[in-house]
């Protein structure tokens, strides 16, 4: 019999603060932030890395939480949904999401948020291009035009209204 893997110890910053843990060498990142954090932000959904829901940023990159070992970020800085939200309110994309029912369950949007929060408006000029950016991130409510909306109006490219859907 084997024996077990030995504990890691990691440092790393979590949405700006410096955090300092022991965890098992084969705990998930996602594990980390939801149990040890307590920041429940970050979803947990295929646990194979293809829907999205766990999406964060490991130093600034989109990454899948759910197939990154904790050890793996030791020394990096992580960014969840919680370190993109206002202490008041809701940020820009966030207000778009509200605004264009870009989510309905909610179980998906902070992991298009993640995408959304790392991708420069620039390189993504049309629907098509927007719709291409968020296609590793699965919603199984909107139907996604919704999202797209949100995008373009957190984007600047449609003026905001009172949505009458």
């Amino acid at each position: 019999m084997s024996e077990p893997a030995a504990d890691a110890q990691i440092e790393l910053t979590v949405n700006g603060e410096a955090v300092s843990l022991r965890v098992p060498a084969r705990r998930l990142l996602s594990d980390v932030l939801r149990e040890e954090l307590a920041l429940t932000g970050t979803h947990v959904g295929c646990e194979h890395g293809i829907c999205g829901a766990c999406t964060v940023l490991i130093d600034g990159l989109p990454a899948r939480s759910c197939i990154t070992l904790a050890a793996q970020v030791d020394g990096s800085e992580v960014t969840t949904v919680e370190g993109i939200t206002p202490a008041a309110g809701l940020n820009p994309m966030q207000e778009a999401f509200k605004a264009r029912h870009g989510l309905q369950c909610g179980f998906c949007t902070s992991g298009f948020l993640m995408t959304l929060h790392w991708a420069d408006p620039d390189e993504h000029p049309d629907d098509d291009s927007i719709r291409e950016l968020i296609s590793g991130n699965i919603c199984r409510c909107t139907g996604y035009q919704q999202i797209v909306d949100a995008v373009r109006l957190a984007w600047g490219r449609e003026e905001e209204e009172e949505d009458t859907r």
